[in-house]
Parts: C-alpha cells; structure tokens; sequence
C-alpha cells in the first residue's frame, strides 16, 4: 500500500487545519462519535423497519470510553455537555435494561424511584445503596 502524496497547497491546507482544531474539539467529537455508536449497538438507532442488532458489549465500551474522557470536557465545558450528559445516561439505562434482558422502554408506573413497589431500605456505609442494589445505578467495570 503506498502513501497518497499531496500537493504543497493540500500539505498547508492540512497544517492550517491542525492549527485550528484544539484537543477539546477532538475530545468532544470523540465523546459524540461513542454515544452515537453505542446508540446504534443497543439497537435504539436501528432504522425504521429494521429489526435492531444489539451487542451489549460494545454498548458498555462506548459508555466506558465515554465516561473516561467527560472529566476532561467538564474541566472547560461543563455548561454545554447537558445534552452529552442525558445521552451518556439514556445510553446507560439502555445498558441496563438490556443487561437484565428487558428491552429499554419506559419503567411501569410504581416501579420507578420512591413510587409504590419500591422498598426504600436504609444502607449501611460501605454497602450498595438502593439504586446499585436495583442495578439502576451505572458502576464502571461492572
């Protein structure tokens, strides 16, 4: 395989281009790029008609990867990753939907937070609150 070779006008477009774009262009573009793929490999962006194909293990390495490098827009960029940030968590509910072998869907009603149905038991320091215990509760690496 041999490399292209470029014009000097396509080489100073390509350097002005590098400096013009910042690590947190980078970051931020990889961050989209990983939730925009976990979306497709949960099967929530399947095309209409299509039946989704889901692979749970590269939608729980999407959210890890995702979740890795947040820390670092958040330094610089905390007031605009709300969108972000609701996608990451619709992507990890999916996730755990999904790992428990229910479709993500809305939760029946009385099912969710305080409602009827749920037990509200005190934890004791160092043990799984409730929403761990529930698996509601996104814990990387498990």
């Amino acid at each position: 395989m041999s490399t292209p070779e470029f014009t000097e006008e396509e080489l100073r477009q390509i350097e002005a281009e590098m400096e013009r774009i910042t690590v947190d262009d980078v970051l931020l573009q990889t961050v989209v790029t990983l939730l925009n793929l976990g979306a497709r490999k949960s099967g929530l962006a399947a095309p209409p008609g299509q039946e989704p194909q889901r692979d749970l293990d590269q939608l729980r390495q999407a959210i890890e990867g995702a979740r890795a490098l947040m820390p670092l827009l958040e330094q610089r960029h905390a007031d605009k990753l709300g969108p972000v940030r609701e996608t990451l968590s619709r992507l990890q509910m999916a996730y755990a939907q999904l790992a428990q072998g229910r479709g993500p869907a809305a939760e029946p009603e009385g099912e969710g937070e305080g409602g009827e149905g749920t037990e509200q038991e005190p934890g004791k320091p160092g043990e799984a609150g409730p929403a761990q215990r529930s698996g509601r509760l996104w814990v990387p690496g498990q």
